[in-house]
């Protein structure tokens, strides 16, 4: 007889773990960690209707610590005059926006923890819970309004890159298969054993099982930066570029790569201004590490400090200039 036949003495599968195979225990077990740490986000923004303020948009968030605090995604507060989180008793809680990062689609928010009901339902970030092609992985979040959605996939790739809202490149991001939809921002993603490996932050439109994720690694940086001064902190050299291949008898010459970053315009009184950075010139080089594009320039400069002093080689006529400039916080 087939097990998902009814006959009267057959016990419950929601209550009888044999009849559920591994691949739904993980699951189940996953959701029993996470569920109630994931928390549904509505937004409204100065805009009227009536008497009261016009809602703007809802999306996901995730306790990850006791004390209040949660992760969402920028793109989900943006905007935002008024910030509700959605408590365990179905209460609407105010919540305040603590730092936002829209380089990366990356918000910290507070509520009343008591308020919140959060309890002990919490997630921790863990910059080493990485994700592999290939594993299981589950989402939770509040899609179109349907609170404590759970849908599960497999990590696709890691590696992907994003477009934030500020152009800027938002790289180490996850691709993986679990369905997404409107008001799954900001919600986690999770593995088999319900640790955070990823931000749940986009879909491509009109595909099938296309979703992206902000990696663990790079939340849990920019989360430490938010937690600290309500803002993430970027190495800024005061340029304008673009990627320009190099010509290869110049590459040969030099040992350099197919492309550089050429100055297109340089910021008066900024760092490159007065390291004597020309419009024109070629950066290749950018400390121990060369450098081939725009966005691999902004990858580099998430590891400098400002203020540091570092080298900076740049081509300049066919020749080989080694500059000192001292990047400053970006303004």
């Amino acid at each position: 007889m087939s097990a998902l036949a009814i006959v009267p003495d057959a016990p419950s599968p929601a209550t009888d773990d044999g009849l559920l195979d591994a691949y739904s225990r993980a699951v189940i077990s996953v959701v029993d960690i996470a569920a109630a740490a994931v928390k549904s986000v509505a937004v409204t923004t100065g805009k009227r209707r009536g008497k009261r303020a016009a809602p703007a948009g809802a999306g996901s968030a995730f306790v990850i610590a006791p004390d209040g605090y949660l992760l969402t995604n920028s793109h989900v507060v943006a905007g935002a005059s008024e910030v509700r989180v959605r408590s365990a008793s179905g209460d609407d809680v105010l919540a305040t926006v603590v730092g936002d990062d829209p380089a990366t689609d990356l918000a910290l928010i507070a509520a009343d923890p008591a308020a919140l009901g959060a309890g002990a339902a919490w997630l921790p970030i863990d910059g080493a819970a990485t994700a592999r092609p290939g594993q299981l992985v589950v989402a939770i979040g509040n899609p179109l309004g349907f609170d404590s959605t759970v849908s599960t996939g497999v990590v696709s790739a890691l590696g992907r890159t994003l477009r934030s809202k500020n152009g800027r490149l938002i790289d180490g991001v996850v691709q993986h298969t679990a369905p997404l939809n409107p008001g799954n921002s900001g919600g986690p993603l999770l593995d088999s054993r319900g640790r955070v490996v990823g931000v749940n932050t986009a879909i491509i439109a009109r595909s099938q099982s296309i979703g992206f994720a902000i990696a663990v690694e790079t939340v849990a940086w920019v989360l430490a930066e938010l937690m600290a001064r309500g803002r993430v902190r970027r190495a800024w050299l005061g340029i304008g570029g673009m990627r320009r291949p190099l010509d290869r008898r110049l590459a040969r010459h030099h040992e350099l790569g197919a492309s550089a970053v050429e100055v297109m315009s340089v910021e008066a009184g900024g760092p490159a201004a007065q390291a004597g950075l020309l419009d024109g010139d070629l950066i290749v080089g950018l400390g121990a590490h060369t450098v081939a594009s725009v966005d691999e320039l902004h990858r580099l400069l998430r590891e400098f400090a400002p203020g540091v002093p570092t080298a900076l080689q740049v081509v300049r006529r066919g020749r080989l200039v080694n500059l000192a400039i001292t990047p400053r916080e970006a303004p």
